[in-house]
């Protein structure tokens, strides 16, 4: 078996080392993950959330690699992700939550795509899809609970309820589904916590009550699958763990979770310099060398993604250690100071990764989130996938 410098060694592809730059993603260490959010909700199905480019580490190769894992499902926001899977040859049971007006349902209902219906038009407009192609809806019914972001409060939902039930009725629809989404599950015992779950659970009880029995009720996602197991119904919906970050990073880290990163973000110098001590470094010059300093130009920036706020901050590996940036994050470049004064153009620095930094570090220098960390990489920076099945 490889390891994971091996495999990370292997990303370096031809066109990955033309560009000076890769986001190797390890599909081995996605499906580990599954594997391993299955064992913490082992009475649950789960729906893998591919949603963004799959948190921007590929939505068709990342859909097939937790197919292969067991997931039951995946889940994304969008109809074209939903599409696009389908397009590919991804098969089993796909869920897709967020449309507007004119949406083109019927071109999921073509492709056996699962809906979320939120509101009094969406249902309409997806009964209106069923006429036009002949075929019936498979739909989710998603309640707010406390989010106030889609879903159907609690006073629109008896008509929401009693409008699908009569779609039903008439063989439309089938109501396969009910969710909701947390506010706050990566805050254990904050006060949005159980007044969503009772809000839920009256809502699910409301749906029974019409006659409507759903094959899968669901509302954990990947910080209620770890801190909430009354939360986990008969469906989970796994997002950031599945690859290899933690959702609750300030109480347990993703290696105490048994987590492996996926998305390692790796560069060659494309050159190296010694500035003499008062020398400035990138705009502005909010980086001063204070002593003469080894300085390495990283062809990355924020047009590939890179929080410009990392100034000064953003840690990289070299060499053996970890090292910071120099000065402010260019479009696209980043100066980083050195340890080592012997590197050169052409040797390997790692942002990220299962070496060096992690996504949670950058997040942590950048005052935001690791989700947002590794969703932003940019196309410019190709993709390269170890692990994936011949």
């Amino acid at each position: 078996m490889t390891t994971a410098s091996e495999r990370m060694a292997a990303a370096w592809t031809r066109a990955a080392i033309a560009r000076g730059a890769v986001a190797a993603i390890d599909l081995d260490a996605y499906r580990s993950n599954i594997e391993r959010c299955r064992e913490l909700a082992p009475d649950s199905a789960m729906m893998a959330v591919v949603k963004a480019d799959a948190y921007g580490h590929g939505l068709v190769q990342c859909g097939r690699a937790a197919r292969e894992a067991g997931a039951e499902w995946l889940g994304v926001a969008l109809l074209e992700e939903a599409i696009r899977l389908r397009d590919a040859g991804v098969d089993g049971r796909i869920l897709a939550w967020l449309a507007t007006p004119g949406a083109d349902f019927a071109e999921c209902l073509s492709r056996d795509i699962d809906l979320s219906i939120s509101t009094l038009w969406a249902l309409d407009e997806v009964t209106a899809a069923v006429r036009e192609t002949g075929t019936p809806a498979r739909i989710h019914l998603k309640a707010d609970t406390g989010l106030s972001r889609s879903g159907a409060n609690a006073e629109d939902w008896p008509a929401l309820v009693e409008a699908a039930r009569a779609a039903e009725g008439a063989g439309t629809i089938t109501v396969v589904g009910l969710w909701s989404h947390f506010a706050a599950a990566d805050e254990p015992g904050h006060l949005s916590v159980a007044r969503q779950q009772l809000a839920f659970d009256e809502a699910v009880r409301h749906v029974e009550a019409a006659g409507i029995t759903p094959e899968v009720v669901h509302m954990a996602n990947s910080a209620a699958m770890i801190e909430l197991p009354e939360s986990h119904h008969n469906l989970v919906r796994v997002g950031i763990a599945s690859y290899g970050l933690s959702p609750q990073v300030a109480r347990v880290s993703a290696a105490e979770l048994g987590l492996r990163p996926v998305m390692s973000l790796r560069a060659r110098l494309a050159s190296t310099k010694t500035i003499p001590a008062g020398t400035g470094a990138s705009y502005g010059w909010d980086y001063m060398a204070t002593s003469d300093t080894t300085v390495g130009l990283v062809p990355l920036g924020y047009a590939d993604g890179l929080p410009r706020s990392a100034v000064n901050t953003g840690p990289v590996y070299s060499a053996g250690s970890t090292t910071h940036l120099a000065g402010r994050v260019c479009m696209d470049q980043i100066v980083v100071e050195l340890a080592d004064s012997s590197a050169q153009a052409g040797d390997e620095v790692v942002l990220f990764g299962a070496e060096g930094p992690s996504a949670d570090e950058w997040a942590k220098a950048c005052g935001t989130i690791n989700y947002e960390i590794v969703s932003r990489i940019g196309p410019r920076v190709p993709r390269v996938y170890v692990g994936e099945s011949s």
